[in-house]
C-alpha cells in the first residue's frame, strides 16, 4: 500500500490535501504535524479524515520540524493514540513509553539520514522489542548494497516491515519494497515537495511505477547511468509494459562512474532481469557481459544487458538498429526496408557514443562517412577505427551530404536557440537527421524543413532503440505508436 505524507504549515491545507489524495484514490494517508506552525489541532485533522491516517511528528534529531517540547509532543501522540486514529509513528526510544491502546496500530521507526548501518539487523531486532504491528526502517542508501541490504532485511523478517532507502540511490527501494512484503511504501503529495530524500510522488508511484501491481514474482528491469534522475527511459517502459499487458516494472539505478561491474553483482540477489545502460557505463557494459553480439564488439559500446536462461549476461546496441531504421524512414517513409545506403554521402556530427552507433551504421549500409566533432583529436581517432573520413569542425559545411546526423548535444534543452549547422548549408532533399530528443523540433529540424529538406527527429531513434530493448527484455515487439505518443507527451 502507498502511504502519502503531507507536510504543510497550515491546518487548512493539511485538510484540503487530504481530501484531495482521497478523491485520487490515496487509501492511507500520513499527517506531519511537526510540519504544521501553530500548535496541532488534532481534532480538526482527524474528524472528519476521508481516508485511514498515520500521525508522526518528528523531532529535530530525526530531521523533523518540531519546535515545541518533547513532553508536548509525546502528549500529542498520546491523544492520537486515544483519538483513534489508525497508526501512530512511534520512534524506537518512546515507544516504550506509550502504551498500546484501543485499535490504533504502533508503527515503530528508525531513521538514518547518512548512512545504512552494518548493524542493520539488530537496529530492527530492538524495533521488534518494542511491541510493533508494523516495524518501520528507513536509511541512506550510500552504494546500491545498502539498498539490497534492506531489501533482504524486509523479506526475512518476521514482523510487518516498511523498509527501504533513501537517496537516489536508494529510490528504488521505495518502488520495490512491497515485491519483498513491506506493507507500506512511502510518496509524497507533489513531485515538488518531497518530504524525504528520494521520495516520489503518488502519481509517480501509481501511474507510472503502478506500486499496487507489483507481487514478489513481478520481473525488473532497469536503466543505469550517472545522473539517472532525468531518464525518460522508466515512464516509456512501464507504460508500454501497462500497454501491452505485461506484468514487469522498470527501475532507474543510479550508479557512480567506473562501478558498474561491482554494483551489478552486488544487485544480483534482485536478480534483475535486463538493463537499459546509459552515460557514463556503455563501455563498461560491453566489458561485463559474458555475450556482447557483434555490433556491441564493432562499436566498443553497448547500451542494453538480458539476462539469458544460463544467468549469463547478453550486450546488445540498440542505438545501431534505431539510427539505421531513422535513416532509412527518412529517405523512404513508406518503404523504408527498400532503402540503399550505398555510395550516398553522411555528415556525421560528434565523436561520442552516439556518434560511434551511427559511424558503424552507415559505414556497414555502404555510405561514405565523414566526421565532425568540436573536439577535432576525437573526431581523428574514431575515423580511423572505423574506416571513414573526419573534418574539421570548421569545415563540416563545405560538400553537399546527402545525409546529415547529429550525435552531438547542441540545441537540447534548455539551449534551444542554437544549431550544429548554419542554415545555409542545409539543402533541398538532403536528410537531415537530430538525435536530441529534447525538445524534438529542435532548431536545426525547424531550420532543414524551412530549406526542403527530410528530417527524422530524435524522438524517433529514442523509441526505436527502447522498442528494441523492450524485445530483448520480453520477447515481444516493442509498441511503437504508443511509446511514440508517451514520448512525445512527456516533452510537450
Amino acid at each position: 500500500m502507498i502511504c502519502v505524507s503531507i507536510g504543510r504549515t497550515r491546518h487548512k491545507m493539511v485538510v484540503l490535501e487530504h481530501r484531495a489524495l482521497a478523491q485520487k484514490g490515496a487509501q492511507l494517508v500520513e499527517l506531519r504535524l511537526d510540519w504544521l506552525s501553530h500548535i496541532p489541532d488534532l481534532g480538526r485533522l482527524i474528524a472528519d479524515r476521508p481516508t485511514p491516517t498515520i500521525i508522526t511528528c518528528r523531532r529535530p534529531v530525526d530531521r523533523g520540524r518540531w519546535r515545541g517540547s518533547e513532553e508536548e509532543r509525546v502528549t500529542l501522540l498520546r491523544s492520537a493514540i486515544v483519538s483513534g486514529v489508525e497508526y501512530v509513528d512511534l520512534e524506537e526510544d518512546i515507544a516504550g513509553a506509550i502504551p498500546r491502546y484501543g485499535d490504533t496500530k504502533r508503527i515503530v521507526s528508525y531513521h538514518n539520514f547518512d548512512e545504512t548501518p552494518k548493524d542493520l539487523e539488530t537496529i530492527h531486532a530492538q524495533l521488534c522489542a518494542r511491541d510493533p504491528d508494523i516495524v518501520k526502517i528507513v536509511t541512506m542508501a550510500n552504494a546500491p548494497d545498502d539498498m539490497v541490504r534492506m531489501l533482504r532485511l524486509v523479506e526475512e523478517s518476521s514482523v510487518a516491515t516498511a523498509g527501504f532507502c533513501m537517496g537516489e540511490i536508494g529510490m528504488p527501494s521505495r518502488i520495490l519494497c512491497g515485491k519483498y512484503g513491506s506493507p507500506l511504501t512511502y510518496a509524497t503529495f507533489s513531485s515538488d515537495r518531497e518530504l524525504a530524500p528520494g521520495q516520489l510522488s503518488f502519481e509517480q508511484m501509481r501511474d507510472i511505477y503502478h506500486y499496487d501491481d507489483i507481487t514478489a514474482d513481478t520481473p525488473v528491469f532497469a536503466v543505469v547511468g550517472d545522473p539517472i534522475a532525468h531518464s525518460l527511459s522508466p515512464l516509456l517502459h512501464n507504460l508500454a509494459f501497462k500497454y501491452a499487458g505485461i506484468d514487469a516494472v522498470y527501475i532507474p539505478l543510479r550508479i557512480p562512474q567506473d562501478t558498474l561491474a561491482a554494483s551489478l553483482r552486488a544487485l544480483e540477489p534482485l536478480r534483475i532481469g535486463g538493463y537499459s545502460v546509459t552515460i557514463p557505463h556503455k563501455e563498461a557494459a560491453r566489458d561485463f557481459a559474458d555475450h556482447p553480439d557483434d555490433n556491441v564488439r564493432v562499436i566498443g559500446a553497448a547500451n542494453t544487458l538480458v539476462r539469458n536462461e544460463l544467468d549469463e549476461w547478453q550486450a546488445f546496441n540498440t542505438d545501431y538498429d534505431a539510427i539505421e531504421q531513422s535513416v532509412s524512414l527518412g529517405l523512404n517513409p513508406d518503404e523504408p526496408e527498400t532503402v540503399n545506403l550505398m555510395g550516398r554521402t553522411v555528415m556525421l556530427l560528434g565523436a561520442g557514443g552516439a556518434a560511434r552507433a551511427a559511424a558503424v551504421a552507415m559505414v556497414r549500409a555502404g555510405a561514405v562517412v565523414s566526421i565532425a566533432s568540436r573536439t577535432h583529436k576525437r573526431a581523428i581517432e574514431l575515423a580511423d577505427e572505423i574506416g571513414c573520413q573526419h573534418c574539421t569542425w570548421e569545415n563540416r559545411g563545405a560538400g553537399e551530404p546527402n545525409i546529415l546526423i547529429n550525435c552531438t548535444p547542441v540545441g537540447m534543452h534548455p539551449d534551444i536557440n542554437v544549431s550544429p549547422f548554419e542554415k545555409h548549408w542545409l539543402r533541398e532533399e538532403q536528410l537531415v537527421f537530430d538525435t536530441v530528443y529534447n525538445p524534438e523540433q529542435t532548431l536545426l529540424i525547424r531550420h532543414a524543413r524551412e530549406r526542403g529538406s527530410r528530417t527524422v527527429t530524435g524522438v524517433e531513434m529514442f523509441v526505436r532503440q527502447a522498442a528494441r530493448q523492450f524485445e530483448l527484455y520480453t520477447g515481444r515487439p516493442g509498441p511503437l505508436d504508443q511509446m511514440r505518443e508517451t514520448m512525445r507527451s512527456a516533452i510537450s
